[in-house]
């Protein structure tokens, strides 16, 4: 009898207490942290690289991954952020990779000669950003301005390369040539769900000793631009 009693004591005492810090889920946060996701959808160009050589079609990429929010102020509108992702980069071009010999042989297909319906370049990447943040947030509303600065690392894991011209199609996986570290600057500004987005790569697609057939280097770097979402 004592044990039931003591039992239903300490059942309504735990209610009681439970009811006290009941927990205010509508209350504002003034811990919050932003922009944990994001989604990235960009179109790529190639810079620089050997005479002659042509984008045609689209080039698109696209990017997601998680970013850790460390605000670095009292109001939490200062912030860095790193974090983990994976990046797809597609390039259509005129500059053909030919195995010859068991080794990638380089040249600007001349539309006089080569003619061509697919020559991609498509890449795969596990990326690394770091960020500086500014906003103008607060813990009432998600929807605020947005500078967001970064530094991107990337490491190609996969690639895969794709012709079909004229004179033969051509399939190639895992180019030998093609840089596996990449890395780069970019910059994200917008309100609310919607920011544009550019990057700039600081090395080059390809490493030094890739050449065309007309003794140039295949030295060229990429520049990105689009959207950018963040979700919480």
């Amino acid at each position: 009898m004592r044990i039931n009693y003591f039992f239903w004591v300490f059942l309504v005492t735990l209610g009681v207490w439970a009811q006290g810090v009941e927990k205010d889920f509508d209350a504002p946060d003034s811990l919050y942290r932003e922009d944990q996701f994001y989604l990235n959808i960009t179109y790529n160009t190639l810079q620089k690289g050997p005479d002659g050589l042509r984008q045609n079609k689209l080039s698109p990429g696209l990017a997601f991954g998680f970013l850790r929010d460390m605000p670095l102020n009292k109001k939490r509108t200062v912030a860095v952020a790193a974090g983990l992702g994976y990046s797809l980069a597609i390039y259509n071009h005129n500059l053909g990779i030919i195995p010859v010999n068991n080794q990638s042989t380089y040249q600007i297909f001349d539309s006089e000669v080569i003619t061509f319906s697919k020559n991609k370049l498509s890449l795969h990447y596990v990326d690394v950003p770091i960020e500086f943040r500014w906003r103008n947030s607060t813990p009432e509303s998600h929807k605020f301005w947005r500078v967001y600065t970064g530094f991107k690392l990337s490491y190609l894991f996969s690639n895969q390369y794709k012709s079909e011209t004229s004179q033969g199609n051509f399939n190639q996986n895992n180019l030998e040539d093609l840089n596996r570290i990449h890395y780069g600057v970019y910059v994200t500004a917008g309100w609310n769900t919607w920011n544009i987005y550019a990057y700039y790569g600081l090395n080059s697609l390809f490493d030094a000793s890739a050449e065309t057939n007309a003794n140039e280097k295949v030295n060229m770097n990429t520049a990105n631009f689009g959207i950018m979402f963040y979700i919480l």
